[in-house]
């Protein structure tokens, strides 16, 4: 959190700024852009930003207008063969000379099917217009000459200076200039756009926070911006601020997102950097896509097998009625004379040819596709109204979004998954602990034999804390006796779990607050310390005031030293109300072990054991530590810390080097073991999913020890693998080398060199390619974080992460962004030719729910995008065994013994008039007299079979 210290990140300083630099993920971004290679804008002027053609603040979600509508629609639909077939049957029937039928008998069935789908699509499209312009007309506060006027959000430009007020959503991704919090602090829910419900926290920049809420001074502000140009990274941004002749850092922290919403901020000005389709919101929204079903290309495939057919049995047909015309014809033509039109038995043949393409046209009948439609709407019905995928506690039903993919569900063979919300509930809870090598969490009756935990277990009382947190349950009394006794060690523990975190405190009611966290983990150490008797209550930058055993004590806050994926550990350093230099650093075990004063290993071994049974337990651990800092040490520590935040180049690694100097020596208080609430049934259903050889991967922006903690809990990981691969370099060639190393261990034989991937890359040109099924030496695991995967989807690589991947068990990708979902969930659909489904409940999952070829979203807490997007819907994870196994299996049968009966008849029907050309004289006449327009009547036996 990088606002405690607002001065060192924000010293102005003068440079060139060069994007030689940037970091590959940006310039992978930067190459699905229009060209633009960077943005310079100046704020309040809209003169001089027009310049640039940047895109207004306006959305398009929609497909049709109301001009294009009607030949889009028609197009699209034409794309089906059978309605192609249909219309140039129309166009065939209007010839007399070789029509025995009436054009109407093919023209109504034919403008019933394309109206009924265009008016779906029609009234689909409508609801997108609707939300288009209901969000493109929502109002907002910006500065115009002066004063704040109100205005809407489509009329929005970049440069703009807008203000925003508590809970309100953010217009566009804005530079923040000042808030009405201390030291410019703005909240922010970002659910919308990350699938996270924890508060997150941006700092302006004191150049402009000084401004705060004067519009004199916000109108005369001509700062200029150069930044990034648009992409769809969500947790990087980088430009520089010119204001008044100096240079300002941009990053991250400066900059609030589209779809955000504003939180215990009464308002706060921000600079309009990105509008419309470049914000990170669009930009990580994905494409839609018409999705069409096995089934649907099968029928393609199949239509045009039987139309060669059907011309095959005309060409028999028109030869045998030459053949005819020239053996026994000329007696009857003194009864039956040839019209004028016909010159000879050949072109007697060639008319005979098409009449008889008319007459057989039933091989193909169009009732076949309106039946397919009012199947899968009936079985659409059927997942709308099951009970067993109905949600009490919410009152929300499964909901079927979509009537077209039903029987797609029975041939899944990939589900990609989000975590938080999907797998989980989101619902952290602080377990067991393990202080000064004593274990606290487990209950044991009055024969020192284990008790299990369940509703009936008695709890902890918390009525000496009037902070208490109702909701806190835990059940071992003898860590509250110790807390009682005053325990100089359990004391010391959970004063280090009141201080070490970036919790925001809220209280507005005395006495009942609510912790704000970054992370769910966060929040549940941080209410354990507050009900044990350690309350954290509030704090500034400066400072943090903690109510420890109901006196209230104020820690001066000297540095956090921010967690991050490397460091995998935090650290806060405090200076106590008895003037001591401390500091309080939490984070992995395999990390502080490394950093532990030699004197605690004895204590450090007792600890790796009960880490071990919190790790059996599937439980989340951290390990905490201490240590007590001279003052001098501080203070040189602290220049050099000031130092390495200044510097120009390779600023990161000067700034890791001096958090190791201090991070070191620590002396061990204890483990913490946290449980991650699944959602119920979860583990159940996976092991039932892999047993039916359907394959997950979880892909998640989570951390990596998260994620691989979650997929041990659901069974998507076990201990009984044979291995865990983890992918984590930071190039090309260490990536390629990791997937290689993993491949060689799981089947040495795929790196040969007749591995069939080698020949395709070999190949040219490149010819569509389905990756075989390769089946590994044991169970393995996979795991890979964001930014090795954007090195593994480049080029070739892509290759060698799909072919590693799909010899493992259970995949986890980490840290990844919206975008990058949809492109594994693109990989799997181009090289393995398998259905794909795709379940999430935020914002974040709707690119990879587009992607698949089946999306499905939980309605949880995370906002309403998933489901909105999605092609299913429910609230447990649960209920997707349900909908593979039931529904998926059902509508899948039903249509396959459907298609063959369907076929079955009408390939009976036709070849009935096959056989009576044979005595007819091939003659084009009908054999049924009364039942040409189509085989109608033997259609409700078979949609009552389906």
């Amino acid at each position: 959190m990088k606002y405690i210290k607002p001065l060192i990140s924000e010293i102005p300083w003068n440079y060139n700024w060069n994007y030689s630099a940037m970091s590959l993920l940006d310039r992978q971004s930067e190459g699905r852009q229009s060209g633009e290679q960077e943005r310079y804008l100046q704020a309040n002027n809209r003169e001089f930003n027009s310049l640039f053609g940047y895109p207004n603040n306006s959305i398009k979600t929609s497909k049709y207008n109301a001009l294009n509508f009607l030949p889009m629609n028609l197009f699209e639909q034409f794309q089906r063969l059978a309605n192609a077939y249909f219309l140039i049957l129309l166009f065939l029937q209007l010839i007399p000379q070789i029509s025995s039928l009436a054009w109407y008998t093919t023209v109504i069935p034919l403008m019933v099917v394309l109206s009924i789908t265009a008016v779906k699509d029609g009234i689909d499209d409508m609801k997108r217009h609707k939300n288009d312009n209901q969000v493109n007309n929502r109002s907002v506060l910006v500065l115009m000459n002066g004063r704040i006027v109100t205005d809407k959000w489509m009329n929005i430009q970049v440069g703009d200076i807008i203000k925003l007020e508590n809970n309100q959503l953010v217009t566009a991704d804005i530079l923040l200039l000042s808030s009405s919090e201390p030291y410019s602090l703005t909240y922010i829910e970002t659910a919308e756009l990350d699938g996270e419900t924890n508060l997150k926290v941006k700092q302006a920049i004191s150049v402009t926070s000084d401004m705060e809420d004067n519009l004199k001074l916000l109108s005369a502000f001509d700062g200029e911006v150069r930044c990034e140009s648009p992409n769809n990274r969500l947790d990087r941004f980088t430009g520089t601020l010119t204001y008044k002749g100096k240079n300002y850092i941009l990053n991250h922290d400066r900059l609030i997102f589209r779809g955000c919403v504003i939180r215990n901020t009464d308002w706060c000005y921000g600079l309009v950097v990105f509008t419309g389709p470049d914000t990170k919101l669009m930009q990580n929204g994905g494409k839609s896509a018409f999705k069409r079903t096995q089934i649907d290309h099968l029928m393609n495939v199949l239509v045009l097998w039987i139309f060669l057919f059907l011309c095959g049995m005309c060409f028999i047909l028109a030869i045998g009625h030459y053949i005819w015309e020239n053996k026994k014809g000329y007696y009857f033509r003194d009864f039956l004379p040839w019209k004028e039109y016909v010159s000879s038995s050949v072109v007697s043949s060639v008319l005979i040819f098409w009449s008889y393409f008319i007459i057989l046209n039933t091989m193909v009948p169009i009732s076949l596709y309106v039946s397919v439609e009012i199947i899968r709407l009936g079985n659409s019905f059927y997942i709308n109204w099951d009970r067993k995928m109905f949600y009490e506690l919410k009152n929300t039903p499964a909901q079927a979004r979509t009537t077209t993919l039903n029987e797609e569900l029975g041939q899944v063979k990939y589900v990609f998954s989000d975590k938080t919300g999907t797998l989980t509930r989101n619902i952290m809870t602080f377990s067991k602990c393990s202080i000064n090598g004593k274990f606290y969490g487990d209950v044991y009756d009055k024969n020192r034999q284990k008790v299990e935990i369940s509703e009936k277990t008695e709890k902890v009382d918390f009525s000496y804390n009037r902070l208490a947190d109702p909701k806190f349950s835990f059940y071992d009394k003898t860590l509250v006796e110790a807390v009682k006794k005053g325990d100089r060690w359990v004391h010391l523990f959970f004063v280090s779990l009141s201080l070490c975190h970036t919790v925001i405190p809220e209280e507005k009611v005395e006495g009942e607050l609510v912790y704000q966290a970054q992370s769910p983990d966060e929040g549940a150490l941080v209410t354990a310390a507050r009900n044990f008797g350690f309350v954290f209550r509030s704090r500034t930058s400066e400072t943090i005031m903690i109510v420890e055993m109901g006196e209230t004590r104020i820690y001066k806050l000297l540095a956090i030293l921010d967690f991050n994926n490397v460091r995998k550990r935090m650290s806060v350093i405090v200076r106590t109300p008895e003037n001591r230099v401390m500091l309080f650093c939490k984070g992995a075990d395999t990390i502080l072990c490394q950093l532990l004063h030699p004197s605690c290993r004895s204590l450090r071994d007792v600890t790796m054991e009960h880490l071990d049974d919190f790790a059996s337990d599937g439980l989340r651990t951290l390990m905490v530590a201490y240590r007590e800092l001279d003052n001098a040490f501080f203070q040189d520590w602290s220049r050099k810390h000031s130092e390495a935040f200044l510097s120009l180049e390779d600023r990161e690694n000067k700034i890791s080097i001096v958090y190791e100097e201090i991070e070191k020596d620590l002396m061990l208080l204890g483990a913490t073991a946290i449980e991650d609430k699944l959602q119920d049934g979860v583990p159940e259903t996976i092991i039932t999913l892999s047993q039916a050889k359907i394959k997950i991967w979880v892909l998640t922006g989570d951390k990596q020890e998260t994620a691989v903690n979650i997929a041990y809990a659901c069974n998507i990981f076990d201990d009984e693998m044979d291995g865990m691969f983890i992918v984590e370099g930071e190039d090309n060639e260490t990536v390629w080398q990791e997937l290689r190393s993993a491949r060689e261990k799981m089947k040495p034989q795929s790196l040969l060199e007749s591995d069939p991937i080698d020949d395709y890359l070999t190949a040219k040109p490149r010819i569509p390619f389905k990756i075989p099924e390769e089946v590994p030496s044991g169970n393995y695991g996979l795991v890979i974080n964001g930014y090795s995967l954007a090195h593994a989807l480049e080029g070739n690589l892509e290759l060698e992460l799909l072919q590693t991947a799909c010899m493992c068990k259970g995949v986890i990708c980490c840290r990844m962004t919206p975008l990058q979902k949809a492109q594994v969930v693109e990989l799997v659909k181009r090289y393995k030719k398998v259905v794909t489904l795709a379940i999430g409940d935020g914002a974040n999952d709707v690119s990879m729910i587009k992607a698949a070829h089946i999306g499905v979203g939980i309605s949880g807490q995370e906002g309403m995008q998933a489901m909105l997007n999605s092609d299913f819907a429910f609230s447990q994870f649960c209920y997707l065994q349900r909908l593979l196994f039931v529904h998926g299996r059902w509508s899948y049968n039903r249509m396959c013994k459907f298609l063959s009966y369907f076929f079955y008849k009408n390939f009976a029907f036709t070849l009935v008039h096959f056989w009576y050309a044979f005595y007819s004289g091939f003659s084009a006449q009908f054999m049924i007299p009364g039942l040409s327009l189509s085989t109608t009547w033997s259609t409700p036996p078979s949609l009552s079979w389906a």
